[in-house]
């Protein structure tokens, strides 16, 4: 459930999710355990892929495979030129071999990365599982 609340309204909850700087947002899981934050502005097709992105992330750590493979792949898929595509294909692979243990899909993600983010850090960590 979406909580905003403005600062000078609730200083509370900066207090309480250390927020530093305005905008923050904290994705938490249904557990109230705090999974990712966005903070400072982002043009809005930005803010959806890196709210996507953390949406994946809550159904990662709650290790729900097969949901967060699904989710990062609409965040590759909707937004392949933002800065949450790469991380998402990285995600992605890493949900696929965590639901069946087929280590081959590791091995074609440095291949795709080379295609498609060649430039990003996320490129460089797969680079240990290129064949």
């Amino acid at each position: 459930m979406p909580l905003e609340a403005h600062i000078k309204e609730h200083p509370a909850y900066f207090h309480r999710f250390d927020a530093l700087w305005t905008p923050t947002v904290v994705i938490l899981d249904s557990n109230g355990v705090e999974r990712t934050r966005i903070e400072g502005y982002l043009p809005k097709d930005e803010f959806r892929a890196q709210l996507e992105l953390a949406l994946a992330r809550v159904a990662f750590m709650n290790k729900q495979w097969a949901d967060a493979e699904r989710k990062y792949a609409e965040v590759v898929e909707k937004y392949p030129n933002s800065k949450a595509a790469p991380e998402a294909l990285y995600w992605k692979g890493v949900s696929h071999y965590k639901a069946t243990n087929d280590h081959l899909v590791l091995g074609e993600m440095p291949q795709q990365f080379k295609e498609k983010y060649p430039d990003s850090i996320w490129a460089t960590k797969t680079a240990a599982w290129e064949h």
